[in-house]
């Protein structure tokens, strides 16, 4: 298994009512989804809303959820962006917090070819000893990490794991297969977890494990056992979760299901905007359905 575990949550970062940071909340959160069900967090990816989080604010999360969580779970720190020396700037001060690892999401909108993204990630690991998760989602970046990359970059003694959104079915066999024993592959998309352990996947790094964190492992525990039946059974339970919060742009409906059932994390900063009463009408009937309280 991972040192990270096989169930890591990708935590919306809480407001309060006007925007700010609820820091109080994020600590809660993350002791909450550590007890029900998550070996740890990611805080400040992309359902934690990087992109409008200031540097300060980035710091002051991961020292306060890190003091807060302790031992009881990881902590993953969200530290890349399209800038380099902004990464290894904010990976250096992440480390500093004590966090157990930092994500490096492939740079966005720069679109850099494959000897660029080699070079970026291979800098910012050299300037930690943190280890490191690389996050590829080319629908968010529109820069794809190929698996040649990933497996030449798995040769960096402190990369040790990729978070795999691609969808790309092949390229991931082809990271699973050429890859060695101590990286990991974890599926970056829920509906596609099950798939991704098939082919060797270590686990998941979830949004829906906000709500079913608990179901997910003992899917993936399921299946470890080659109880196949039943976590295909799981699986197909969860689906509808799996794809509902994923019907506006993340974090929006996540958001949105956890002041459902009362967890109250507040809004979204701009440019992302709250769902209205229409949007979460399917939303209900599934947390209704799986009885999330």
């Amino acid at each position: 298994m991972s040192q990270f575990g096989q169930v890591l949550t990708a935590m919306v970062t809480p407001f309060k009512k006007d925007k700010s940071v609820d820091y109080e909340k994020a600590a809660e959160l993350a002791l909450y989804l550590i007890k029900n069900g998550s070996d740890g967090v990611v805080v400040s990816g992309t359902t934690g809303e990087s992109p409008t989080l200031s540097k300060e604010e980035k710091i002051e999360l991961f020292r306060i959820v890190k003091s807060t969580v302790g031992r009881k779970g990881k902590v993953i720190a969200g530290t890349g962006n399209y800038c380099t020396s902004e990464s290894i700037e904010l990976t250096k001060e992440a480390e500093k917090t004590g966090v157990d690892g930092c994500m490096l999401v492939a740079p966005y909108y720069n679109k850099p070819p494959q000897k660029g993204l080699i070079n970026h990630f291979k800098a910012i690991a050299g300037s930690t000893s943190l280890p490191v998760i690389l996050y590829n989602v080319p629908s968010r970046t529109s820069c794809n990490i190929e698996s040649s990359t990933v497996i030449t970059l798995s040769k960096i003694k402190n990369i040790v794991a990729v978070k795999e959104a691609s969808g790309n079915m092949e390229q991931i066999s082809k990271i699973a297969a050429e890859t060695g024993n101590s990286f990991y592959v974890y599926s970056g998309d829920d509906s596609l977890t099950l798939p991704i352990l098939a082919l060797g996947g270590c686990g998941v790094i979830s949004v829906a494990s906000h709500f079913v964190g608990k179901d997910i492992q003992k899917m993936i525990n399921a299946y470890k056992k080659g109880l196949y039946k039943k976590a295909a059974e799981i699986h197909f339970r969860l689906l509808p979760l799996f794809k509902e919060l994923f019907v506006m742009t993340n974090p929006i409906m996540v958001k949105a299901g956890l002041n459902l059932i009362g967890l109250n994390v507040g809004g979204l900063r701009l440019p992302l905007v709250e769902a209205n009463k229409d949007e979460v009408v399917g939303l209900k009937e599934i947390i209704k359905k799986l009885e999330i309280m």
